[in-house]
């Protein structure tokens, strides 16, 4: 024992072990006799339990920590997984009833080879059960008749029916043993156990023994010396854990510190992304390394660490890589034979142990790496008997390990040789593992891994880049992490080429006022635009908009000046930006619904001197520097100029418009879009929708968002027709129905959460249109997807993905099937659309693996001019493009995390920073952290995105700060912010959580209650029946505890989207016509209510006085009838 004594909790548990198993202090040098009278050592439970059992003597004992974590993951886990088993070549003079008797010897010698598992009757705690007959099971099998090939297939398929052959482990025996003979001085000997009985280093000593023990059996002598007992060990570890030593508590305290659980494994996308039934299929590759032996040992001599440390180092940084260097922090864990001390060297059982090893990733220098990784390991080797396995069994099946042992391949040689051929082990359920294992002057590597999470190509692909990456590390371990090249050429061609095959044809030279001009010269009569009752043809449309072009020329508009055009939904709309574009400008959307100090940053920022308008959507208002200019109450005047095409002065590369989005700074960014990225962007969605005749568009969305371009502008250059709806019947899913049943749509472009809504009152599909529905704007769930398909409609979903930045949308997917479900947590955003090119890049800027996950750059004909006076920005996000040999060409960082799936197909995966996405519009939470920060009294402010249960996403503001009432910040921020903007909950805190960096901890913020909100109205509760309904559908949405009669529909965090979900609710209990713009006209309970109730009274009124009319007979037939009320 003092051989392995190297520090003060080493001797302590030393000591400790030899003490316990001889009973005393006095004579360490011996341990018992087998099945000699343990003596109770319970803390709390019993630690031994006898009786008889089929007349047979049992002692029974507590499991192990190693095997209570075992026995917990295998009562989760489907079928038997967790087993040991080895395969031994037998060559020489075999006699095979004297290696029975050595096998029998072995079971006899070892108390583990002969224990089964069992609750006794009124005892819930497993116990090992230690038998006194030496029973196992042994076959035997002639295969010496077939040839060797047949052989080899046979053995192999033994091997695979025992690796999934269930074990009794009450009745047992668990030990199996089935020797086949393959000529006469050949045999196989497969051996077998759970793994709750061994281990890896259990089946090699197995193998040694057995071949010392068949000499012994054929010259009638006993191997010599007795075993340490697993039992005994058990014990042991079971006291020691129970201890309050000081030694004891300080190693628990050093594995607490480093909790597994409260760190994640690294996060590799490699394979499905969803796990398909969350069940352990364990399966393995073999792994052939470029790599000689001999140059690892040299490598690991120099740097003065193992050769296993320096191969964890090198997977643990691929992990690094593979997890796309986002992971700051993670666990990998580490195998431990769990044999310190002397006495366990030689022994049976399950003694090893996976440790969690916590290391923090960043992109350092290899031989830096190697260093910290050494003494990590080091020190964990020297606290590893106070680990715990049954801390991390919750959360190992979603963790990632290494395992190196050196072992024996050959034993024996006189008479018979004994040669370890194959052998299996697998006690935990990491989803992927690589085990290296050292047999003399050769290493072999295998990657072992879950096929319910990995495919079996993604595990190869791992493997070529464990290979790439080690011998990049032994050629040169100056170089950095990040920089080893793990791509090979063929990968890299396919991430950079074969991917981004999208050239296509674009009209030369055009700007697209002038492809309109072209269709309005083809279909002069056709219906360009609709709006409610108002309908205008191409040439009337034209006309329109030639009149404010004239105007705008002579006002000074030309290419590149900016107009402000901030209208309500309709044609004029159209006839506005068409105007400005055929004077030559380029127009800036603005929303009449957003605050009018946004609405004049925005017109100050793009130094816009005219705003168009219409029927004073600027509540006739004016900005000042700003010439207004109104479509309706201007519409003489207009009319008085000129109805003639102006000769066009614009060039491709001039400005078409340019969409304010949000900033983190606190100011709106305009990002400046010219004529030649709008064309491209058009020119594709005609040939995506393979349009060969007028097709009707729908747009829902507001023009201040690029969202409705997808439809405005193909529809206009094709002669298709556009319907403007306006805000109830885009809201309201009945009223689109109506709208679609007498205006059949072919196309229409909406946010999936506003698509969603809609569904929750109309399932039968009658709101689809025609031919295309495409999604867009955030993340769209397989869900949603699924719901559509259920409609049974024979429309084309499209998934449709591109910031702003790159103009509209810059990559599609067709929902035309769920084969990447298993892949994929969200539908793909696909693959890039004509003439754009999408790299997926890490943080050097370098192409990451396939399916590995990287930030998202677009380039190509889609990246717009940049930032309106804002080139630090602009700088920042619009980079030189690495990859072009254009000197001028740039890539566009999205800040969109996402990775190929094995296709092609890209998904979307997250954000790298703070920016969200909130009901499809985009919204930097730094931008409401500036407005917030500017109130005096405000000490710190942080704001995020809170998902709640249902998924429902809510803006939440974290605040440390001087009393100030939720009421006044909303207040405050409406003056600044559009709505989707304010936060629905404000939450006081005394500080902030940090992160050990100093950083605030967003994952530490806690949720905001359920509770109702403050409010400066005080609460009253619900009186009558209609007050209590209304307010109980209110708080069901709005995930709050209660809801006050005086309570603000829209203060308690309700939203445009949850109001259609509300009011289709509220038809559905009350049986009446409620119209959505109810809710905004009567945001309160008691408002709603009172209204609700007199559309009650003044129908139960009328109803009364029309049977007062009626004969007896048709009074009768009336009292049959159903119907409902309008409010």
């Amino acid at each position: 024992m003092a051989r392995a004594r190297r520090s003060h909790a080493q001797q302590y548990a030393g000591g400790a072990l030899a003490e316990f198993v001889c009973g005393g202090a006095q004579d360490c040098g011996r341990v018992r006799q087998p099945c000699q009278q343990r003596t109770d050592r319970a803390r709390g439970a019993p630690t031994r339990l006898t009786e008889s059992m089929q007349n047979s003597a049992v002692e029974g004992f507590r499991l192990s920590p190693q095997q209570r974590s075992l026995w917990s993951l295998q009562q989760t886990a489907e079928g038997q997984p967790f087993r040991a088993l080895s395969v031994i070549l037998l060559e020489g003079d075999l006699k095979p009833d004297v290696l029975q008797r050595a096998v029998q010897h072995l079971v006899s010698r070892h108390e583990i080879l002969r224990t089964t598992f069992s609750r006794p009757p009124g005892i819930k705690t497993l116990f090992q059960v230690v038998g006194e007959t030496s029973q196992f099971s042994w076959e035997t099998v002639d295969l010496s008749s077939l040839d060797v090939t047949e052989q080899r297939l046979r053995i192999a398929e033994y091997f695979a029916v025992e690796s999934e052959r269930p074990f009794d482990f009450d009745q047992g025996p668990l030990l199996r043993a089935k020797l086949v003979k393959q000529s006469s001085d050949s045999h196989v000997l497969l051996v077998s156990l759970p793994a709750l009985c061994g281990d890896s280093v259990s089946l090699a000593n197995f193998s040694s023994e057995l071949s010392r023990a068949y000499p012994s059996c054929l010259n009638q002598h006993e191997l010599s010396g007795e075993p340490m007992q697993y039992a005994d060990f058990a014990e042991w570890q079971n006291e020691q854990l129970g201890a309050d030593d000081v030694h004891v508590l300080t190693g628990k305290t050093h594995w607490q510190k480093r909790e597994a659980a409260s760190v994640p494994g690294p996060a590799i996308l490699l394979g499905r992304r969803v796990a398909g039934t969350g069940a352990f299929e364990p399966d393995s590759i073999a792994v052939d390394l470029d790599s000689p032996l001999s140059e690892i040992e040299a490598m690991a001599r120099e740097r003065e660490i193992s050769v296993s440390a320096l191969l964890f180092a090198c997977w643990q940084a691929l992990l690094w890589r593979l997890a796309g260097q986002t992971e700051s922090e993670f666990v990998l864990y580490n195998l431990c034979a769990g044999r310190k001390f002397a006495d366990l060297q030689n022994a049976l059982g399950l003694y090893a142990k996976y440790l969690p090893i916590r290391l923090h990733c960043e992109d350092k220098s290899v031989d830096e790496h190697l260093r910290q990784v050494s003494d990590a390991l080091k020190e964990a080797d020297e606290w590893q008997e106070y680990f715990d396995p049954c801390t991390s069994a919750n959360t190992i099946s979603d963790s990632v390990a290494f395992d190196f042992e050196e072992r024996q391949s050959r034993y024996g040689a006189d008479p018979v040789s004994f040669s370890v051929i194959r052998q299996y082990v697998c006690f935990s359920p990491f989803k992927l593992k690589l085990s290296c294992v050292r047999s003399g002057e050769a290493i072999s590597v295998e990657l072992h891994y879950n096929r319910q999470v990995f495919d079996r190509a993604a595990v190869k692909q791992i493997a070529g880049y464990f290979q790439r990456f080690l011998s990049s590390v032994l050629q040169n371990s100056e170089v950095d992490l990040g920089a080893i090249e793990i791509l090979d050429d063929d990968e890299r061609r396919r991430l950079l080429v074969e991917f981004n095959q999208t050239a296509a044809d674009l009209p030369g030279g055009k700007g697209i006022h002038q492809l309109f001009e072209d269709q309005v010269a083809r279909t002069p009569k056709a219906i360009a635009v609709v709006s409610g009752d108002q309908e205008l043809t191409y040439d009337e449309l034209n006309v329109r908009a030639n009149q404010l072009a004239h105007l705008l020329r002579r006002r000074g508009i030309g290419p590149d000046a900016r107009v402000g055009l901030c209208v309500e939904r309709s044609v004029e709309t159209i006839v506005g930006l068409m105007g400005i574009l055929k004077a030559g400008g380029a127009y800036v959307p603005l929303n009449p619904d957003h605050p009018r100090d946004r609405l004049a940053l925005q017109l100050t920022e793009s130094n816009s001197s005219i705003l168009i308008s219409n029927n004073g959507a600027t509540n006739n208002q004016p900005f000042e520097s700003t010439e207004t200019i109104d479509l309706c109450s201007d519409r003489a005047f207009l009319e008085a100029q000129p109805n003639t095409n102006p000769a066009s002065i614009t060039q491709a590369g001039n400005l078409v418009y340019v969409i304010h989005t949000s900033g983190s700074t606190g100011i709106p960014k305009g990002v400046a879009v010219r004529h030649r990225n709008l064309i491209n962007y058009t020119q594709f969605i005609l040939q995506r929708l393979q349009i060969n005749r007028p097709l009707s568009f729908a747009t829902v969305s507001t023009i201040s968002a690029d969202l409705g371009n997808t439809c405005i502008f193909p529809a206009l250059v094709s002669g298709g027709c556009l319907h403007i709806l306006g805000y109830d019947v885009a809201m309201e899913g009945d009223l689109l129905r109506d709208y679609f049943t007498r205006r059949p749509i072919d196309v229409l472009k909406i946010v999936p959460s506003h698509f969603s809504a809609l569904l929750a009152s109309q399932t039968d599909g009658r709101i689809l249109p025609a031919k295309y529905l495409i999604l867009g704007g955030e993340a769209f769930s397989w869900d949603l997807a699924r719901r559509i398909r259920l409609m049974d409609h024979p429309c084309q979903i499209i998934n449709h993905y591109g910031p702003t930045e790159t103009t509209v949308g810059s990559l599609t997917f067709s929902v035309d099937t769920e084969n990447l479900s298993r892949y994929s947590s969200t539908v793909p955003i696909g693959r890039p659309i004509a003439n754009t090119r999408c790299y997926i890049l890490d943080q050097r800027r370098r192409p990451v693996p396939l399916g590995i996950s990287g930030e998202l750059y677009i380039g190509g004909a889609g990246v717009t001019a940049g930032y309106l006076n804002q080139s630090a920005e602009t700088a920042a996000r619009f980079v030189p493009d690495p990859f072009s040999s254009d000197p001028e060409s740039r890539l566009y960082r999205t800040g969109d995390l996402a990775r190929y799936l094995p296709d092609g197909n890209i998904e979307f995966l997250g954000r790298a920073d703070t920016q969200v996405k909130v009901r499809g519009y985009r919204v930097e939470l730094g931008e409401i952290e500036a407005a917030l920060s500017s109130r005096a009294g405000v000490r710190q402010v942080v704001v995020t995105v809170f998902r709640d249960k249902s998924a429902d996403e809510r803006v939440v503001a974290y605040m440390v700060s001087s009393p100030v009432s939720p009421d006044e910040l909303r207040a405050s921020l409406k003056q600044k912010l559009p709505d989707y903007m304010v936060p629905s909950a404000f939450v006081f805190l005394k500080s902030l959580p940090l992160t050990p960096n100093g950083k605030v901890d967003r994952n530490a913020l806690p949720a905001p209650d359920e509770t109702r909100p403050g409010l400066q109205s005080d609460f009253v509760a619900p009186r009558s029946f209609v007050e209590k309904e209304l307010a109980g559908i209110w708080a069901s949405f709005l995930k709050v505890s209660a809801v006050g009669v005086h309570d603000n529909f829209f203060d308690l965090g309700g939203h445009s989207l949850l109001a259609t979900q509300v009011v289709s609710r509220m038809r559905k209990e009350f049986h009446l016509e409620i119209p959505l713009r109810s809710l905004f006209e009567s945001p309160t309970v008691a408002q709603l209510a009172e209204k609700i109730e007199e559309a009650n009274s003044n129908e139960a009124e009328r109803f009364l006085n029309e049977i007062e009319a009626l004969s007896e007979e048709d009074a009768r037939q009336l009292l049959g009838q159903e119907g409902t009320t309008s409010v």
